[in-house]
This record gives structure tokens, C-alpha cells and sequence, in this order.
């Protein structure tokens, strides 16, 4: 028997149409970048076909191309520092240890899925490159027999379940931001602060059932025995090694072997987040600069000296390619909906607004928005970056229908990971960690896919019934 035929019996019929499906994707659809440049021409030809003016479209476009440039940045220092202290010396022996706790294969693809889903939380980047690393220690015991394929599923599971419900949430810094956000937008749902979104109780409710309910799957899914493919089959050498620094080699490197420059600027860092913490309290994590700057220093002390931090972020600096560069795209799109004006004075999104109210009610609204953004999820994979878009003519939408605005923003961030779980683009990172492809772990993310779904449109529904509108509360 081929290995392929081989390989589809073990796992099953979803997720042999998984790997069919990830094959195809991976072989026709192009990079994000030309979703984002599509997008923009298709939102430019609809603002024209609305009414509006060539010179208003053109206009929008340069004044919107760099209105998100800060909140770019803060999304890319994201993925920096999450890479950065998850390849630090302390952090390796961390996961060290945590690769020896696990008693069997099955339980060690679920200690995986729940690591990654935790660390989600607190950083996207973070989970994506820990849980690899972590995946790639444990491949190494020889005792545990671990399915590699379903190490590295378990492994993402932290950007298709969870990300968007913790404090990475782009949407939701976005909205608890102010300063980040765009006029028209702030006009239409005000400041909507942390308590309102990601730290609702039906939303970490949500979150908490979504990782009770994946690190099932991962166990009860898992190949054990012979149907195990571990690394050594894979042809993938396993193991973690602790980064080693190479030795000095001039004298005008000392300050960056010493541990003195480290030392005097997370003292100041420090000071600084005691003044925004005793003044702001809890809220201070609420702002992306603060949030960014911890973790920049937590990677800076982990990293002990200036020459491996520096290292680190240059190795990190390449997976932020895809926020830089699609980012600008949408602040244009983003003007060109809101303040380009058609015929009528009514502009794209306030017309995809008023359609979005017709065609849903206060009940409804929830399942259709989540079911409308997973499905344009997969198709432009922002990582959170298309709220920007969306944003003006959901959350108008979800005004006029009187819908919890935060829950408004918490059905985007549920929806907007399912696609991950079976779209390539977000597990390149993951999968240079594991050196695999998406098509060895698709089939694992694929089930994992069908349950989310209805699981999580269920929750979105049934959670919106016990939350009442609240009017927008302006800066």
C-alpha cells in the first residue's frame, strides 16, 4: 500500500478532504498581500458604481494608505516579541521541562494544545513559535511514541481557537484605543474598553469551552501505536537545543556581550510601567504601547545580552513581512468605505450597513456576522488586520439592531479564527519551527474545524441573548 493510501485511511474521511483541500489552496491561491490589493481595487470600483467621484476614491486612498501605520507597527512588535521570548535561553529550558511531563503520546498532544491555546492569550506570536519549539522537545522522547503530525495540529490550535479572544486581539485593542482608531468609526461605537469585549464573562465563558473542547478532540483523535508517524519517520530530527551565544570576537563588542546595557534599560522600562500601572491600573494592558514594551523587556531580560537579544529579533523580523506590508492596504480601503461619498451622500459602508439591518434582526445578527466573517476570513487572512475594513459597517449595522457593541466585536474575533485552521497562511511560522507542511497537519485542524463551527455560531448566539445594548461612550 502507497503511503499516501496509507496515510487517508488513518485519517479519515474529513480529513482526507482536508488534505485535498489544503493541497489545492496551496497550489492556487496566492499570497495574502494580492487579497488585500484585490480587495482594495474591488472596494474602489464599488465606491465608483455607488456614485462616487474618481477624485474622492483617489483622495481616500492616499489619506487612508498610512492612517494605521502606528497600529502596524504595534502588531508587527507582536510578533517580534512573542518570537523573541519564546527562543530565549530560559524559555528552551522551560519547555524542556514541560516536554517531560507528559505519560503517553495522546496526553502529550493534548499538553500541546493546551500550552498553545494558554499562551494565546497572552501573545499570538508567543503561542505559534513555543508550542512548535515545544512540539519539537517532545518528538525527541522516544518513550511517548508522539504523532508529529498531531503535535504540530495541536500546536496551532492557539490561532484557530483562541488568539482573538485574548489580549492580541487586534479588534479589541483597536477599540479600547482611541488614538487608533479611525474618526468614523469612533463616531459609531465610541470607546469600547476591555470590560466590554475580551473580558465579558461570556466571552471568556466562550474561550474557556473552546479550549476544554479542543484538547478533547486532540486526545481522542490522536494516532497511537504503529499509526503513530513520529519525527524520525518524517525524516525531521527532533529535539530542542538551548541557545548558545558564540563568543566575542572584538573589542567593540563588549557592551553588546554585557549585561549592563540590559539591565539599566529594563530599570527604566520598569519605572515607567509602575507610573502607567499605578495611574491606569489593570487598564494600562489595555494599551498596545505599554503591552508591546513588557513583553519587549521580558525578551530583552530573558535574553540577558544584548548581542542574543539582537539576534532574536533579527530572526523574528521576517514574520512581520505580511502585517507591514497588507496593513497600509487597509487603512485605504477602510477611507474609501467611510468617506468617499456616493450618490445620495451615502457612502459604501453605510449602504452595506443599512443591507446588514434588513437582512438580520437583533437575534439573528450574531450568527450571521460570525458565519459572514469566518467565510471572508479564509479569503483575506488578516490575522485581525481586516476589522479595519469591516469595522465601519459591522459595528453600524450592530447600532442600529441595538446589539452589544463589545459582543459585536467578540463575534468578529470568535469567527475570525476558524479559517485558521484550515488556511496555509498563518502556519508558515509554526510550520518552519516543525519543518513540515500545512498538508501533514491539516487533516487534525480540519476536525477540528467542523466541531468549532457549530460550536462556536451556537455560543455566539446564545451568549448575545443575555447582554443588552449599551450607547457608545465617547473618549
Amino acid at each position: 500500500m502507497s503511503a499516501s493510501k496509507d496515510e487517508t485511511q488513518r485519517t479519515g474521511l474529513a480529513a482526507s478532504l482536508a488534505l485535498r483541500f489544503t493541497s489545492w489552496a496551496e497550489y492556487w491561491f496566492p499570497d495574502a498581500y494580492i487579497f488585500a490589493a484585490l480587495a482594495l481595487i474591488v472596494v474602489a470600483g464599488a465606491a465608483l458604481l455607488i456614485g462616487a467621484k474618481p477624485v474622492a476614491v483617489v483622495g481616500a486612498f492616499g489619506d487612508g494608505f498610512w492612517s494605521f501605520i502606528v497600529f502596524s507597527m504595534q502588531m508587527a512588535f507582536i510578533v517580534i516579541t512573542g518570537y523573541v521570548i519564546a527562543t530565549s535561553a530560559p524559555a528552551a529550558r522551560l519547555i524542556n521541562w514541560l516536554a517531560s511531563l507528559p505519560r503517553s503520546g495522546p496526553g502529550a498532544v493534548a499538553f500541546i494544545a493546551f500550552i498553545s491555546m494558554g499562551t494565546s492569550f497572552l501573545n499570538w506570536g508567543l503561542s505559534l513559535v513555543f508550542s512548535g519549539l515545544l512540539a519539537r522537545a517532545m518528538a525527541a522522547r522516544g518513550d511517548l511514541r508522539m504523532d508529529y503530525r498531531a503535535a504540530g495540529a495541536a500546536g496551532y490550535l492557539g490561532l484557530g481557537a483562541t488568539w482573538a479572544l485574548g489580549l492580541t486581539s487586534s479588534a479589541a485593542q483597536l477599540q479600547a484605543n482611541p488614538a487608533s482608531l479611525p474618526k468614523p468609526l469612533l463616531a459609531i461605537t465610541g470607546v469600547l474598553p476591555f470590560t466590554q469585549t475580551i473580558f465579558l464573562w461570556q466571552s471568556m465563558t466562550m474561550a474557556a469551552v473552546l479550549v476544554v473542547v479542543s484538547v478533547l478532540i486532540c486526545r481522542f483523535s490522536t494516532p497511537t501505536g504503529d499509526k503513530a508517524v513520529t519525527a524520525e519517520q518524517l525524516g525531521i530530527e527532533p529535539g530542542l537545543a538551548v541557545p548558545v551565544l558564540p563568543p566575542r570576537t572584538r573589542p567593540g563588542e563588549w557592551l553588546e556581550y554585557s549585561p549592563l546595557i540590559t539591565i539599566l534599560v529594563v530599570l527604566m522600562a520598569a519605572g515607567w510601567g509602575w507610573q502607567q500601572f499605578a495611574a491606569h491600573g489593570a487598564n494600562a494592558i489595555a494599551n498596545l504601547n505599554t503591552y508591546n514594551l513588557i513583553f519587549l523587556m521580558a525578551g530583552l531580560l530573558l535574553h540577558w545580552r544584548p548581542k542574543a537579544f539582537l539576534n532574536a529579533v533579527a530572526k523574528a523580523v521576517p514574520a512581520t513581512t505580511g502585517v507591514l506590508i497588507q496593513f497600509p492596504l487597509y487603512g485605504a480601503i477602510a477611507a474609501i468605505m467611510t468617506t468617499a461619498k456616493g450618490a445620495g451622500g451615502h457612502s459604501l459602508a453605510e449602504l452595506i450597513a443599512h443591507g446588514f439591518v434588513a437582512a438580520t434582526t437583533t437575534g439573528s445578527f450574531p450568527v450571521v456576522m460570525g458565519a459572514y466573517s469566518a467565510i471572508l476570513g479564509f479569503f483575506v487572512p488578516s490575522g485581525g488586520g481586516k476589522w479595519i475594513i469591516e469595522a465601519p459597517y459591522v459595528m453600524k449595522a450592530a447600532a442600529d439592531l441595538k446589539v452589544h457593541l463589545g459582543w459585536a466585536v467578540q463575534v468578529y474575533n470568535a469567527a475570525e479564527a476558524l479559517p485558521n485552521l484550515i488556511n496555509p497562511f498563518w502556519m508558515l511560522p509554526l510550520l518552519g519551527v516543525l519543518s513540515l507542511k500545512a498538508r501533514d497537519i491539516v487533516g487534525f485542524t480540519f476536525l477540528q474545524l467542523i466541531v468549532h463551527v457549530p460550536l462556536v455560531l451556537f455560543m455566539l448566539w446564545l451568549f448575545a441573548q443575555t447582554l443588552t445594548f449599551v450607547p457608545p461612550m465617547m473618549p
